[in-house]
């Protein structure tokens, strides 16, 4: 089942955007504005982190970097967890070794994608976590 990513409406959710590369943030944001959806950046950990202990529901989703400054993703995705555990977590990342995948995972990630991502991959995920009706949170 193949669905047209080109219609997928995601007014009114918001996608935390968590990485340090300015050009992979503004790629996501170019994606999310085809969807109607909301984008936070956050070139950091502590940014986000920050920005989740003021309102831990605020986010509707999280595209996570596994290398950040200040607080890697691995540390956000654990910390992130103790205020929201069923907010979907996609780890996309540029470094793959086994280890960085099981610990991601370990943290409580949903997905473990490599950079580069293709649009249509990105869009994927996003209509499966934010408009699946089996995928409850």
């Amino acid at each position: 089942m193949h669905s047209d990513h080109r219609n997928l409406d995601l007014s009114g959710k918001t996608v935390a955007i968590v990485d340090d590369d300015l050009a992979t943030i503004r790629y996501f944001e170019i994606l999310l504005k085809t969807t109607s959806a909301e984008a936070s950046t956050f070139l950091n950990g502590t940014d986000f982190l920050n920005a989740v202990k003021e309102d831990p529901k605020k986010f509707d989703l999280v595209m996570m970097d596994y290398l950040i400054p200040y607080v890697n993703g691995i540390e956000c995705v654990k910390s992130l967890r103790n205020y929201n555990s069923n907010v979907p977590v996609i780890m996309i990342t540029a470094y793959y070794t086994r280890e960085s995948r099981e610990e991601s995972i370990l943290a409580g990630i949903n997905e473990y994608i490599l950079k580069p991502v293709i649009p249509e991959k990105v869009l994927s995920i996003l209509e499966k976590y934010l408009t699946s009706k089996e995928y409850v949170y």
